[in-house]
């Protein structure tokens, strides 16, 4: 087991790191998917470093940023378990020495769908956040959990539009054996509410099975698991184009993803799954 060291700020972080190095970041509350978002770092150089700062740019004034699950000391110990050499773990006046921060980058109209519309200015916040830790890591990689589509969809965009030096890897999604994808938010379900969550994993697969028969049958194939559960409250229930993140149409074919989220009890929780639609 190696002892992570510890990097609060961002000259210690640069002063620290030479050679080839893989960045995972994250906002704390460790759980299986992040530590194989750090497995697969470590198999693409031979230094990780992991951030752990909970962003304040991408809450909005009714969400949980105070009730966000902050756990330092589990993190550590489940990182030097997997080797991790180093954790940068800055204050948000490091990082945002100028408060309220005047130059921010834009998700654009797909940043405003989907989780951005039940969330507005959350991407813009995703993105600058990201934007500044890789420019203060300067990483020959960075690696994101499929789970998060959308925010995988546009920082892999802004690293392409603004020409950064860095490979995004994409790991898959980590699930439960039911079938629940780990999230940080899950620790926030009661039991009854656990039971329930699992219908949106059946619901993508039920898309899925349903690809063979076109956009709308595989929609409506989902939609019929998640009238049978009345503890869930549908935010959205779409199938999205991989390469514009823009909702197919009913003669799409190929590849494509199915999006879901919704609340359960008080709890957001989102999914997604790739698709092929065939007819």
């Amino acid at each position: 087991m190696t002892t992570p060291v510890v990097l609060e700020t961002i000259t210690e972080l640069r002063a620290a790191l030479s050679g080839p190095v893989a960045f995972v970041p994250t906002m704390g509350a460790l759980h299986d998917g992040h530590l194989e978002l750090v497995d697969r770092a470590a198999e693409l150089a031979p230094t990780v470093v992991v951030s752990i700062f909970v962003n304040p740019l991408q809450f909005g004034p009714n969400e949980d940023l105070d009730r966000y699950p902050r756990t330092p000391e589990a993190d550590l110990e489940k990182l030097g378990a997997r080797g991790v050499q180093y954790v940068f773990m800055p204050s948000a006046d490091e990082l945002y020495p100028q408060w309220p921060i005047a130059t921010k980058v834009t998700a654009g109209a797909v940043g405003g769908m989907y989780e951005g519309r039940s969330r507005p200015g959350h991407f813009d916040g995703v993105l600058t956040v990201v934007a500044k830790l890789l420019n203060i890591v300067q990483p020959d990689a960075v690696v994101f959990g499929r789970k998060d589509a959308q925010q995988v969809f546009l920082v892999t965009r802004m690293v392409r539009d603004l020409n950064l030096p860095i490979r995004v890897d994409v790991v898959d999604t980590v699930r439960e054996p039911d079938g629940l994808a780990l999230s940080s938010r899950n620790r926030y379900l009661d039991d009854k509410e656990r039971r329930a969550a699992r219908v949106l994993s059946q619901a993508l697969e039920a898309a899925v099975s349903s690809g063979d028969r076109g956009v709308d049958p595989a929609l409506a194939a989902a939609q019929s698991v998640l009238m049978g559960e009345q503890l869930i409250e549908l935010d959205y229930l779409v199938i999205v184009s991989p390469t514009t993140f823009l909702p197919v149409d009913e003669g799409y074919r190929g590849k494509a993803i199915v999006l879901i989220a919704a609340t359960v009890g008080s709890t957001r929780l989102i999914d997604n799954e790739p698709i092929l639609l065939t007819a």
